[in-house]
C-alpha cells in the first residue's frame, strides 16, 4: 500500500479508500461545500416526508370534526315545542317568544330566552351540573345528551364521546357566570343563534360547507394519488442520486485547493495493486466532466503508519466482522481471520454438540447459501433475519462441527446412537459373579467392573460408549470428561494464540520481542498452565481401572504447587513432583519482570547508543514508483523531515520512555490475569456443554417420553401434537436460545486467544 495525492481537475476518483482530512483545522460550517450538503440534506428531508405521504397514501380520510353541526342538531331537540300527547307532528312556528319550559309560564313571556351551547368532557358533567346549579341558585334550565358517535380532542387527539349541553337562563349576569363557570371546565362553546329560523339557517350553511368540503377533500386525494404515482417511479431515483451529490460534496469538503483555487487536491490511502483502476477512473472522470486539465495520481511518502485493508469475499466476511469487534489488526500484522475460520466454530461446537440439532442448524444455513441470491432473502427489511442472513457462512460451519462433535459425544437429541457395537460385555461379567436371584431381586442397578477379564474389550472406535447412556453415574464420568477437556482445548487455543506473534516479530524484525517478550509469555503460560495439561494426559496414562480408587487429585497437587508444598493424603503422580513443580513456578514468576522491563530497558539503551549505522532500507515496494514512468514527489502536505527519513522511523525514536513503559506495564498486567481468568473462563465449554445436555435430556423426558408412556404405544394420531411440541420446544429452546447462548461464549473464548 501507499499514500498518493490526487490533483483532480474534474470529479473525484471513487476507487479510492481511506481519504486523508486536509482541512482538519477548519470548521464544518466554514467549509467550500457546506452549503451544497445543506441542500442535500434539505432534499433528503423532503424525500422522507414523501416516504411517509407514500405509506399513508392507503388509508381514507377521517370525517371531518363537525363539532357546531352537532350542537346545533341536539340543541334543536331541547327548544322546540314539544307536541301534545296523542297528536301528529307539526312543523314548528318560527316565533322568538314562544315558551320552552311551561306554557303557563305566562309572567315571564316577556323576559327574552339566552343560551349557551358546547360540548364537555363526559367525567365532568356531574360536577359540571352541580356548580351551575349552586352558583346560578336554579335560574337556569341544563340539558345533556351524549353524542352519537367519538370525536377527535383538538388538544390531546384522543377519541372521545362528547356530551353536549345546552343552558337556557335569564339576565346577563347569570350568563357570565355560566361562561366562566365553562370556561374553568375547558368545556368547547359554540355560538348558539337565538332565534329558530337563525338555527335552520345556520344548519343548512354547515350542511353545504361539508359537502363543498368532502368534494374539495375528494379532488385533492385524486391530485394527490396521481402525484404520489410519479413520485413511487422517481423517488428511488432521485434518492440515490442526492445520496451521491451528498457524499461527493463530502469528499470534497475534505480536499484542499492550490494556491491558484482552481485546482483540488486530495490525499488517499490506496492500495498499490489497484492505482491503475485509480488511474483509470481519473482519466474517465476528467473525460466526463469534460475538464480540459487532466487528472493525476502522485505518490506521497509519509511516516504514517497505512490502515489496514482485508479483502474479504462472501464466505470469509462473518469470520473478519467476529475479528474486527475485538479490533483491527494494524498495517501488515497477521489477519486472525483465517484461522477462525476453523476455531470459532470447533468452539461453539463443543458447547453445543449434538448430531440432530446441528443438522437443523446446518440445513437452515445450508438453504439460506443456495437461495443466497433471492431477492426476498436478500432484500429483508428485519433486522434479525439480516444478521442470520449474513452469517449464513458461519452458521453452516457451526451446524457441521455440531454434528462432528455430536458424534463424539453420542449424541442425537439427548440420545446415544449404536454406530458400533459396545466394548462393554456384560455377558463375560455376568458369567464370572456369583449373582443369584436373590441378589439380582434386591440389586435394581448393577455397576460393570472394568477389572473382570474380557469385560471391556478395548476402546470404542469413535467417541464414547453408548453403554454410558445406561450408567448410573454417566453425569460423573461427562463432568470430569468435560472439565478436563475444556483445560486441554482452552490452553492449546491461548498458547497458539501466543504463538501467531512469531510471525509478527519477524516480519517486523524485532528480534528483540522474541526473546524479551513472547519467550517470556510462553514460559508463564506452559510452566503453569501447560504443567496442568501434563498432569491430566499423564494421569490418564499412568493409572489404570485397577489403582484407579487411589489415583491422585489434579486439582490439590496444582493448588500446592503454588503454596510450595505438598500434601501427605494426596499421593504423587511421579518420583520428584515437589521440586519440579517449584522450579515451574520460579520460572513463571521470573519470566514476569522480563516481560515488564525488558523491552522498555532495551528500546532505552538501543536510544542512547550512538548512530554509526546507515538507515533502514526501505521495503522494496515503496522504492518503486506508483506507476511507470512516474518520479516520486512531494505533496503540499509533506514536510522536508518526512522525505528525508524517506518514510520510516523506529517506534521508539518517537515515543517517551515513560509511554513505553505504561504501554509494557498494562500489557503485562493484561497477560498475567488473563492466563489465569481465561483458563477458568474456558471451563465454560465443559459448563455450556452439560447444560445443553441435560436440556436436551430434560426435553425429551418430559415430552416425548411421557407421551410415549402416557399413550402406552396406541393411538398415533395424538402422537401428533405431542411431537410438534416437541419440535416447537426444540427449535425454540435448544436451537435458537441455546445457541445464542453457546455463540456469545465462543466469541468471549476466541477473544480470550
Amino acid at each position: 500500500m501507499g499514500c498518493c495525492g490526487f490533483e483532480m481537475g474534474g470529479l473525484g476518483c471513487s476507487g479510492c479508500r481511506g481519504l486523508v482530512q486536509l482541512n482538519p483545522k477548519v470548521s464544518a460550517f466554514q467549509r467550500r461545500f457546506v452549503g451544497e450538503v445543506r441542500r442535500c440534506e434539505e432534499m433528503e428531508k423532503t424525500f422522507s416526508f414523501l416516504q411517509q405521504e407514500l405509506r399513508a397514501a392507503g388509508r381514507a380520510p377521517g370525517p371531518c370534526a363537525g363539532s357546531p353541526q352537532h350542537v346545533l342538531r341536539e340543541g334543536q331537540r331541547f327548544t322546540s315545542l314539544p307536541a301534545p300527547l296523542g297528536s301528529p307532528a307539526r312543523p314548528r312556528a318560527l316565533s322568538e317568544r314562544e315558551p320552552i319550559l311551561d306554557p303557563s309560564l305566562h309572567q315571564h313571556l316577556d323576559r327574552k330566552i339566552n343560551f349557551v351551547a358546547g360540548v364537555i368532557h363526559p367525567w365532568r358533567v356531574s360536577a359540571f351540573e352541580r356548580l351551575l346549579w349552586r352558583a346560578c341558585r336554579g335560574y337556569l334550565v341544563a340539558s345533556f345528551v351524549e353524542m352519537p358517535e367519538p370525536m377527535e380532542d383538538p388538544a390531546t387527539g384522543e377519541d372521545i364521546t362528547w356530551v353536549i349541553f345546552l343552558i337556557s337562563y335569564w339576565g346577563e349576569q347569570i350568563g357570565q357566570k355560566i361562561r366562566k363557570i365553562s370556561a374553568c371546565f375547558h368545556c368547547h362553546v359554540y355560538p348558539y343563534p337565538e332565534s329558530e329560523a337563525s338555527r335552520a339557517d345556520t344548519m343548512t350553511g354547515l350542511v353545504n360547507q361539508i359537502q363543498d368540503l368532502s368534494v374539495v377533500l375528494e379532488e385533492t386525494e385524486q391530485y394527490l394519488a396521481q402525484v404520489l404515482d410519479k413520485v413511487v417511479v422517481a423517488l428511488p431515483t432521485w434518492r440515490v442520486q442526492v445520496q451521491k451529490m451528498k457524499a461527493i460534496y463530502l469528499v470534497l469538503n475534505q480536499c484542499s485547493f492550490d494556491v491558484t483555487e482552481k485546482c483540488l487536491i486530495a490525499e488517499v490511502w490506496c492500495p498499490v495493486r489497484d492505482l491503475t483502476q485509480v488511474q483509470d477512473a481519473l482519466r474517465q472522470g476528467s473525460y466526463t466532466s469534460g475538464s480540459s486539465v487532466e487528472c493525476f495520481v502522485q505518490r506521497v511518502p509519509t511516516s504514517e503508519s497505512p490502515p489496514t485493508l482485508i479483502r474479504t469475499n462472501k464466505f470469509t466476511a462473518g469470520f473478519q466482522s467476529i475479528v474486527d469487534a475485538y479490533g483491527v489488526a494494524s498495517y501488515q500484522e497477521v489477519n486472525p481471520a483465517p484461522y477462525a475460520i476453523i476455531t470459532f466454530p470447533f468452539i461453539f461446537a463443543v458447547m453445543f454438540g449434538d448430531v440432530g440439532h446441528g443438522l437443523l442448524m446446518f440445513l437452515f444455513a445450508l438453504w439460506m447459501v443456495l437461495y443466497e441470491n433471492s431477492p426476498s432473502l436478500r432484500q429483508a427489511t428485519n433486522e434479525i433475519w439480516q444478521t442470520f442472513f449474513e452469517g449464513r457462512y458461519l452458521i453452516l460451519l457451526m451446524g457441521a462441527f455440531s454434528i462432528y462433535t455430536g458424534f463424539i459425544y453420542n449424541e442425537c437429541f439427548s440420545k446415544a446412537t449404536v454406530i458400533f457395537p459396545s466394548a462393554w460385555s456384560v455377558a463375560t461379567m455376568a458369567n464370572h459373579s456369583s449373582w443369584s436371584s436373590d441378589y439380582l431381586a434386591t440389586h435394581p442397578s448393577l455397576t460393570l467392573d472394568p477389572n473382570v477379564t474380557g469385560v471391556f474389550r478395548g476402546p470404542y472406535p469413535f467417541g464414547i460408549d453408548p453403554i454410558w447412556s445406561l450408567a448410573t453415574n454417566h453425569l460423573n464420568f461427562l463432568n470430569s470428561f468435560k472439565m478436563k477437556m475444556s483445560v486441554v482445548l482452552g490452553i492449546v487455543h491461548m498458547g497458539f494464540g501466543v504463538m501467531l506473534g512469531i510471525f509478527n516479530h519477524v516480519h517486523f524484525q524485532q528480534w528483540h520481542r522474541l526473546v524479551l517478550e513472547l519467550l517470556p509469555e510462553m514460559i508463564f503460560l506452559l510452566a503453569l498452565f501447560g504443567y496442568l495439561v501434563f498432569l491430566i494426559f499423564y494421569k490418564w496414562v499412568t493409572f489404570s481401572a485397577a489403582d484407579s480408587m487411589v489415583a491422585p487429585s489434579i486439582l490439590i497437587h496444582f493448588i500446592d504447587m503454588f503454596l510450595f508444598t505438598s500434601n501427605p493424603g494426596n499421593l504423587p503422580l511421579y518420583r520428584g513432583q515437589v521440586p519440579v513443580q517449584t522450579v515451574l513456578v520460579v520460572l513463571a514468576l521470573a519470566s514476569v519482570p522480563v516481560l515488564l522491563l525488558g523491552t522498555p530497558l532495551y528500546l532505552r539503551c538501543r536510544r542512547r547508543a550512538p548512530r554509526t549505522g546507515h538507515p533502514a532500507p526501505v521495503a522494496a515496494e515503496e522504492q518503486e514508483p506508483l506507476l511507470e514512468g512516474q518520479e516520486s514527489g512531494n505533496s503540499v502536505n509533506t514536510t522536508k523531515e518526512d522525505m528525508e527519513s524517506g518514510g520510516h522511523s523506529g517506534d521508539a525514536e518517537h515515543r517517551d520512555f515513560a509511554e513505553i513503559f505504561m504501554h509494557q506495564a498494562i500489557h503485562t498486567i493484561e497477560y498475567c490475569l488473563g492466563c489465569v481468568s481465561n483458563t477458568a473462563s474456558y471451563l465454560r465449554l465443559w459448563a455450556l456443554s452439560l447444560a445443553h445436555a441435560q436440556l436436551s435430556e430434560v426435553l425429551w423426558t418430559m415430552v416425548m417420553r411421557h407421551g410415549f408412556v402416557g399413550l402406552r404405544y396406541v393411538g398415533g394420531v395424538v402422537l401428533v401434537p405431542v411431537f410438534a411440541a416437541f419440535a416447537v420446544l426444540t427449535v425454540a429452546i435448544l436451537l435458537v436460545m441455546e445457541g445464542l447462548s453457546a455463540f456469545l461464549h465462543a466469541l468471549r473464548l476466541w477473544g480470550a486467544a
